[in-house]
């Protein structure tokens, strides 16, 4: 008789539910199993499994969590509501009216309060732009409630970030001082990257700066990029070249790039950053409420950029629901194409998971798949907004919203568990968050 050797225990199972993996299969009706933080195995149907954990996702969709590969949390939720019906450039300025009073308790509880609600919609890791301000508040943050994040240490020396430059090259001299407090926690959980503001913003000796510390560092780039028609502007002002053609002329370009927004491309800049390997961030919703153009994004497709969706933040954005910017990015395109086809509900899925950790030089995410790290979004069905569900990615792209998010886990670690966030009070965050941002505006405007 032979001696069967009994199934190892896992730590978490979730069963019942349809996995969208994002990878370009098939949804199906399986089983997820997950040990020490990656997926084990994913099993057609129901089975029982010994885990430490079981969640029932019935009538759910289990997907990967959702990317953010462009956002401000630690500014924005400052800001969030603050201006309203304006253009971009008369936007930046009243928000950099505040940023200049910015207080490392009051970054503190912003980005407790961003991190509340990005789990809470299913987003389990982001690509944070720091707009020259220490980015120690997040991480004390990102300590207690962990997503993961890049966080970009923010740059500038020009234009409204003038007041700033002294502070900005100090922090480039020696980076290793300026971002101590920001040391990678978790293993590679949280990671640094190095944010050059805009090209109107810091001059040719910064990025050529920020050039050399990359390539020195290994770390990322994440700046904004070809983000308005004042910034095109200014760029043929002053060096006769778009921004992505200047870039390429200092020798900038590389494939470390996550640049954000890209509304304003010529063909031959899709072509450069096709070359160079530069990932763009999409931020449509932003982007159409700031008036600062539509990305051309089946240009940049057909160039073989890799392209990932953003929500920029909940100062141009207003929330941090990735559905929304799914469902917008769709209707978009469709609208700016004239085809119907163009960026189906199977891509715009892909671009919010697998797009975005690609876009934000995290490729090992962004799917449900063994070997995966186990960042995992379960999304109730059940709602009457997405009643009869017939194709559930039409579901999650049209229908779904962010309080559809019952759970959400980051590297086997359960961060929303049906629908609250594990070991935080929200009801005092909110509280805390909201009395600094109101005194904040107080002694600011």
């Amino acid at each position: 008789m032979r001696n069967e050797v009994p199934e190892q225990q896992v730590d978490l199972a979730i069963v019942g539910g349809t996995v969208v993996s994002c990878d370009g299969a098939d949804p199906r009706l399986a089983t997820v199993t997950v040990r020490d933080g990656v997926v084990v195995d994913i099993v057609d149907g129901g089975r029982t499994v010994d885990a430490r954990r079981t969640i029932d996702a019935s009538g759910s969709a289990v997907l990967p969590g959702f990317v953010d590969s462009h956002t401000h949390i630690a500014s924005n939720m400052l800001l969030r509501g603050l201006l309203e019906d304006t253009e971009l450039f008369a936007w930046l300025d009243t928000m950099w009216r505040l940023k200049q009073n910015f207080d490392h308790e009051t970054l503190y509880w912003a980005s407790m309060c961003g991190l509340v609600e990005m789990a809470k919609s299913g987003i389990t890791c982001f690509n944070e732009h720091f707009d020259a301000y220490a980015v120690t508040p997040q991480v004390r943050a990102l300590e207690e409630i962990h997503l993961r994040a890049t966080l970009g240490y923010g740059f500038a020396d020009g234009g409204v970030y003038a007041d700033v430059a002294d502070w900005s090259w100090a922090a480039l001299a020696d980076f290793d001082a300026a971002s101590s407090g920001a040391a990678d926690i978790d293993g590679d959980r949280v990671r640094l990257a190095l944010s050059p503001h805009a090209p109107y913003s810091c001059s040719e000796p910064m990025w050529r700066e920020i050039r050399e510390l990359a390539n020195d560092r290994q770390l990322p780039v994440h700046a904004h990029i070809a983000e308005g028609l004042r910034e095109s502007a200014f760029m043929q002002e002053t060096h006769g070249k778009t921004t992505v053609q200047w870039l390429n002329d200092i020798g900038f370009l590389a494939s470390d790039i996550t640049a954000a927004h890209c509304t304003q491309l010529t063909p031959s800049d899709m072509r450069l950053l096709a070359e160079h390997d530069v990932k763009v961030a999409h931020c449509p919703i932003c982007n159409a409420k700031l008036v600062s153009g539509t990305m051309d994004l089946r240009g940049l497709v057909d160039a073989g950029v890799t392209v990932g969706l953003a929500t920029d933040g909940p100062a141009s954005h207003n929330t941090l629901d990735t559905f929304q910017e799914m469902k917008f990015a769709a209707i978009t395109h469709k609208q700016a194409t004239g085809d119907p086809t163009f960026l189906t509900t199977r891509e715009v899925l892909g671009m919010a998971t697998e797009g975005s950790a690609k876009a934000m030089h995290r490729p090992e995410l962004g799917t449900v798949s063994v070997g995966a790290p186990a960042d995992l979004t379960i999304v109730d069905l059940s709602g009457v907004h997405v009643a009869p569900v017939y194709d559930i990615e039409a579901a999650l792209v049209y229908g779904s919203r962010a309080d559809d998010v019952t759970h959400t886990i980051v590297g086997g670690r359960i961060v929303l568990d049906n629908r609250e966030v594990v070991g935080v009070d929200e009801e005092e965050i909110v509280a805390r968050f909201s009395e600094h941002a109101i005194a904040l505006r107080d002694r600011s405007l």
